[in-house]
């Protein structure tokens, strides 16, 4: 190993094991774990709240006058979205707990005991791989000990800030503007989802017809904000972290110790 590598390696790991215990980070990544959380709860809540109109208006039926019983399913058109719908409302349950599940990982690893055990591996390999006699070398269980400790203390706020960061960065606008749009057509599907009373039968049918198109539009531009939706929580949770993740593996392969 060359003398610049070897002293990068030395003062990378002095910072993280500094790093370990400061905790400088710590906070930045607990509040964009609990932003992103609050986030997913709100599609959540959303999305629940307009599948609860799609399936009241899917059972509205209308009675029309005394010789004409008028029974139309208002909601036959909403069928693929509520399909959607649903399905968006199980994958926002399921970010919910990965974001919950961040902040538990990111409570444990900063607990004193880990930043202890991680700053006795660091210091045991690097006296073993850099320290006046240089033997012997250190073994390859230490090697993937300390590569473990450095995943369980910052993998998981690594992937919490640079989420956060790409939300803000890329990805506020698309949420804002799919949130919204579902919480402006609930209430839009909900104001239409009594039936109607006191109408004379002929004027019940274009009431009725005129409520049909307005859904089946509704529908349309539901479709396209919950997909917007689902690509924001799936780049959050999904892409963002395992880039993150691979990042790190690189760094490792390129600079970490190979025993």
């Amino acid at each position: 190993m060359s003398p610049l590598r070897r002293n990068l390696l030395l003062l990378a790991l002095t910072v993280l094991v500094g790093l370990s215990w400061l905790q400088p980070v710590d906070q930045f990544a607990l509040a964009s774990s609990a932003e992103g959380l609050k986030r997913s709860l709100a599609a959540f809540a959303a999305a629940r709240g307009l599948n609860a109109v799609i399936s009241v208006i899917q059972g509205t039926e209308v009675t029309g006058g005394a010789f004409v019983n008028v029974t139309l399913a208002l909601g036959q058109v909403l069928d693929p979205v509520n399909d959607l719908v649903e399905q968006f409302s199980r994958l926002m349950l399921v970010v919910s707990v990965v974001f919950s599940a961040q902040l538990l990982l990111m409570k444990i690893g900063a607990t004193w005991v880990v930043s202890l055990v991680l700053s006795a591996v660091a210091l045991a390999w690097a006296w073993l791989a850099f320290g006046p006699r240089r033997e012997p070398a250190p073994p390859r269980w230490l090697g993937r000990l300390l590569l473990a400790l450095l995943l369980v203390r910052f993998a998981v706020p690594a992937v919490a800030i640079t989420s956060e960061l790409g939300y803000q960065a890329f990805m506020t606008e698309q949420y804002q503007s799919g949130q919204q749009a579902v919480e402006a057509s609930t209430r839009t599907l909900s104001g239409g989802s009594d039936a109607p009373t006191g109408t004379r039968w002929w004027e019940l049918r274009e009431k009725l017809a005129e409520k049909v198109d307005e859904i089946r539009a509704q529908s349309e531009q539901v479709v396209a904000h919950v997909i917007d939706l689902m690509v924001v929580f799936l780049m959050q949770t999904l892409v963002f972290p395992l880039l993150t993740l691979w990042l790190a593996w690189w760094g490792w392969r390129a600079w970490g110790p190979h025993p």
